[in-house]
């Protein structure tokens, strides 16, 4: 199994974060050897010029938290986060065309996106709170087909984050073709190792530190 750290993207998304709070994210990234930072687009500069001439890889979110932007608004706003610096981009899934059975609608978003982005990896986001079983197999299904690279259970800003069950069922669809993120409310090395244990090859957290010193976090991410 590779390093903890190495799963890890370190992630600050709240509406407060300020640019000395990214500049913190970033030195801690580097300090702590983590995979990425997850930022919002809007402080891809930034993170990319914090982390210059180190290992740590800009991750931006898009269509983040909703997914219920158009299309265009999405692809626009991966080009410029990618421009910018992005390496990854963590794009979320129109949830309410999905729970309308819109399914070709919900696979041309996921399909705009990545083909601006044919070389940076691409994890659709499913929000699993908000979805029944057939619905999380379904939306991963579309996340497949839609060539991203990983399917990640959540945003941390919907009702709940990931779960056990969720992975189990995403896995399940997944197989060994397309990766898993999971990310909300993993404060801890038990919690993050399980879900690794499961197939998980990335964690979003804010709690990353917490995990590698063998702490529990009292983060809501």
């Amino acid at each position: 199994m590779k390093s903890l750290k190495n799963y890890i993207d370190h992630t600050l998304l709240k509406a407060i974060a300020t640019k000395k709070d990214i500049i913190s994210l970033c030195e801690e990234a580097k300090t702590y050897d983590f995979f990425s930072v997850c930022v919002n687009s809007c402080y891809a500069t930034l993170a990319k010029e914090q982390l210059k001439n180190s290992s740590v890889k800009v991750c931006c979110v898009i269509g983040f938290p909703l997914g219920a932007m158009s299309t265009q608004a999405k692809v626009q706003e991966a080009q410029i986060a990618i421009q910018d610096g992005a390496d990854e981009i963590d794009m979320v899934m129109n949830i309410g065309f999905l729970k309308s059975g819109d399914f070709e609608s919900v696979l041309k978003d996921i399909q705009a996106v990545k083909s601006i982005m044919p070389n940076n990896t691409l994890k659709v986001i499913l929000e699993t709170c908000y979805l029944d079983e057939d619905e999380i197999i379904k939306a991963s299904e579309l996340a497949i087909k839609g060539d991203a690279d990983f399917i990640k259970t959540s945003t941390g800003f919907g009702t709940r984050g990931a779960s056990f069950e969720d992975i189990k069922l995403m896995k399940s669809v997944a197989k060994n073709t397309t990766k898993i993120k999971a990310s909300g409310g993993i404060k801890d090395a038990k919690t993050a190792l399980y879900y690794i244990n499961l197939g998980v090859e990335r964690l979003g957290t804010s709690s990353g530190i917490a995990i590698i010193k063998g702490e529990t976090s009292n983060s809501n991410y």
